[in-house]
């Protein structure tokens, strides 16, 4: 089945699914609908993180990882098997009390065996420099272990903004390298995209600190100050990249995009650290809603035309999903500071959403699940 040819189709085919399904029933059971076993908004912050996130995480890295070391990807009965795996623990989790346990152990069981994946294909290839990347992944592992075992929504904040350093790291290789691409395509010079290594590094030991710092806690001006660091850092990375050169091409506007999502992100952090008068988890929409919500339909997209060999394009139509996805956080966000009302902002913004991952599926379920256009293997 050419669904189960290579990790990023069905897996980017169930990220839109679940992206698509999630939200209506955390809205049905906002408006007493009923519940799964856990509250429901315990599930609709695990699921909106660790459900949909973990689909596009294996997707996207298990897919990428054969590029980088040039080995063989999961495919066939394999694939099935983990992609059961992560379907298994999304029901499992939405049933009583009597499969809480076992539907626990196989969401925690999902993130090692990719990790075990990825690190078999980058140990075999020698490739020491994806450690900090698997590192990443071991962590979000962790986070999700802390929250099953404590109910703590404190480390769901927490996976939220380690995810926001996983688009720092693998965003931050991405983003410029297109970038420089294109304009070297387009007879621009690729020269306008800079990369400071040292930036680089002081975004991701700044990101790493707030992570810390959200998991303990701790609060005031020393701990705001180190967010607004992140913030500037971020907004002074992605001002290297040249991002206003590419804006004729939205799979490359859209990344640059989900990057400024995650340097606002970190300046709401930051404001509510301070204890300024924003609400305390306006933040967690903007990189949620936004960033990731936005770097996943970025990239998604792109790699879904890029390895079915077809052209480097976006479908006609996406454009409005883009845009969607885009409106979506920042309705959230607004919803969530009180500008807007909050119940019709949250229904707008679930709309938005809803019309972004729709047009996804409708665009792009074709491509995943058709051979590729250059008739090779995958």
């Amino acid at each position: 089945m050419v669904l189960f040819a290579f990790p990023f189709r069905i897996f980017f085919v169930s990220t839109g699914v679940a992206a698509v399904l999630l939200l209506p029933l955390w809205l049905w059971w906002l408006l007493g609908g009923g519940g799964p076993a856990m509250s429901a908004l315990l599930w609709h912050q695990h699921e909106m993180t660790v459900g949909l996130l973990n689909a596009a995480i294996a997707g996207f890295l298990l897919t990428a990882v054969c590029n980088w070391t040039g080995t063989a990807p999961v495919s066939g009965r394999a694939l099935l098997v983990l992609w059961g795996l992560w379907l298994s623990a999304r029901l499992g989790l939405l049933l009583g009390d009597a499969w809480q346990l076992l539907a626990v152990l196989l969401d925690l069981a999902f993130l090692p065996v990719v990790a075990i994946l990825v690190v078999r294909r980058v140990w075999s290839a020698r490739q020491a420099r994806q450690a900090p990347l698997i590192g990443v992944l071991l962590a979000l592992w962790g986070l999700d272990v802390a929250f099953h075992w404590s109910g703590d929504p404190r480390f769901l904040h927490g996976l939220v903004l380690l995810s926001a350093l996983l688009i720092l790291m693998v965003g931050g290789r991405i983003t410029p390298a297109f970038t420089a691409n294109w304009l070297r395509l387009h007879g621009d010079d690729p020269g306008r995209v800079r990369r400071r290594p040292a930036l680089d590094i002081a975004g991701l030991v700044c990101g790493l600190a707030v992570v810390v710092l959200e998991l303990t806690a701790w609060r005031g001006l020393a701990v705001a100050l180190v967010g607004l660091l992140a913030a500037l850092i971020t907004a002074a990375r992605l001002a290297g990249w040249a991002g206003w050169r590419v804006r004729r091409e939205p799979l490359l506007w859209i990344l640059h995009l989900g990057h400024l999502w995650v340097g606002l992100g970190y300046g709401l952090w930051a404001a509510a650290k301070a204890g300024l008068p924003v609400a305390p988890t306006a933040w967690v929409h903007a990189l949620g809603a936004g960033a990731i919500g936005t770097m996943i339909l970025g990239v998604i997209t792109r790699v879904a035309m890029g390895h079915t060999g077809r052209p480097m394009c976006l479908l006609p139509g996406m454009r409005w999903g883009f845009l969607a996805i885009l409106a979506a956080g920042l309705v959230r966000v607004l919803a969530g500071l009180g500008v807007l009302p909050w119940l019709p902002g949250l229904w707008l913004a679930a709309g938005l959403w809803l019309l972004a991952w729709l047009l996804f599926l409708w665009l792009y379920t074709p491509v995943l699940a058709a051979p590729r256009a250059d008739g090779r293997p995958g």
